[in-house]
């Protein structure tokens, strides 16, 4: 099941099911007016869902109207919970190395994780603003998934159990904003700037053989001005699953239904075949091979896309496709 929510109906958008195909959609109000609150209910409207889902892919309902990604919002447009994590430890063992710095050995056994804002994300579609090309404009291609009510101090077994969707993200970075930040030793918080998801996000079972309970094992996408980045797969090298990921955030509190827990930028330990799924990463190859980065950080008009296609190279999510924009103060 593909679950979206469009740019209308106030803040939180309004829950509409979309075809496997990502062509029609159409809204359940009966069972919930927004994800949130399909979320909160989820074992009590989950069967309706389904078949306004089984409907659509058989063309036999008649208020389907045409799905747009433009028109659509982040699937949850603002959440109780964003956490995202560093699943792979590839990533950070360049960024210390590029340093010259030595891995703490603490990462290897548990995981890195920052809390995002969550009061607005941006749509798939939405323009990435920033004030200065100075700040350091980086895209970063994730996976993330989307809990029901997480108990404090659950196992990884048993948090695998409150997966209910999965999706794509954007978690934009303003690399040259981060060392001042961590310097006062207290972590993100203006280099972390509102961050994008997929069009729709899905239930596992739609991503067939390529979940395992605990990872995506298909290729993350990602273009940079109509360019392939990279392709790294997302269940290659993950370090921490989405289930150690989940018990690692609710170790000491409960999470809220539509809490939304990030894998941290995908990364594979052959970035000279599938690339990366950021800048920062092949800057950091550049100067750990070459002594120096030669790749810039995006510009305004700069565009990004990032997407994950099944077997049959359908896109499951859609597209996160956004292009970088000047904001000026005031």
């Amino acid at each position: 099941m593909k679950l979206a929510s469009l740019k209308e109906g106030g803040r939180d958008g309004t829950l509409v099911v979309v075809s496997r195909d990502l062509a029609i959609c159409a809204p359940a109000p009966q069972a919930a007016g927004t994800l949130q609150a399909a979320l909160d209910r989820w074992a009590a409207c989950e069967a309706e869902l389904r078949e306004i889902y089984r409907l659509l892919n058989f063309r036999q309902l008649g208020r389907a109207v045409p799905f747009h990604a433009a028109a659509a919002a982040s699937p949850l447009p603002r959440a109780y919970q964003w956490a995202d994590g560093s699943a792979y430890l590839h990533h950070a063992e360049l960024v210390r190395k590029a340093r010259k710095a030595e891995m703490p050995q603490s990462l290897y056994n548990d995981p890195l994780m920052y809390q995002g804002g969550s009061d607005s994300f941006i749509g798939p579609e939405d323009d990435i603003l920033a004030a200065d090309e100075a700040w350091g404009i980086d895209f970063e291609g994730e996976v993330a998934v989307i809990t029901d009510d997480v108990p404090m101090g659950v196992t990884p077994d048993a948090a695998a159990k409150h997966i209910k969707l999965v999706l794509l993200v954007n978690d934009v970075s303003l690399r040259n904003l981060i060392p001042g930040e961590l310097a006062k030793g207290f972590g993100f918080f203006q280099s972390k700037p509102a961050t994008a998801f997929s069009p729709v996000a899905v239930t596992p079972d739609e991503l067939g053989d390529a979940w395992n309970g605990r990872t995506v094992r298909l290729p993350l996408v990602c273009h940079v001005n109509g360019q392939e980045f990279g392709r790294p797969n997302a269940g290659i090298d993950m370090n921490f699953d989405f289930p150690a990921l989940i018990a690692h955030a609710a170790k000491t509190r409960d999470l809220e239904a539509g809490s939304i827990i990030g894998s941290g930028t995908v990364s594979n330990r052959n970035p000279e075949k599938v690339g990366s799924c950021c800048i920062a990463e092949r800057r950091m190859i550049e100067t750990i091979e070459e002594g120096a980065p030669g790749t810039p950080f995006l510009r305004f008009g700069d565009r990004v896309r990032i997407e994950m296609f099944d077997a049959q190279l359908r896109s499951i999510f859609g597209a996160i496709d956004q292009q970088v924009v000047q904001r000026h103060a005031g």
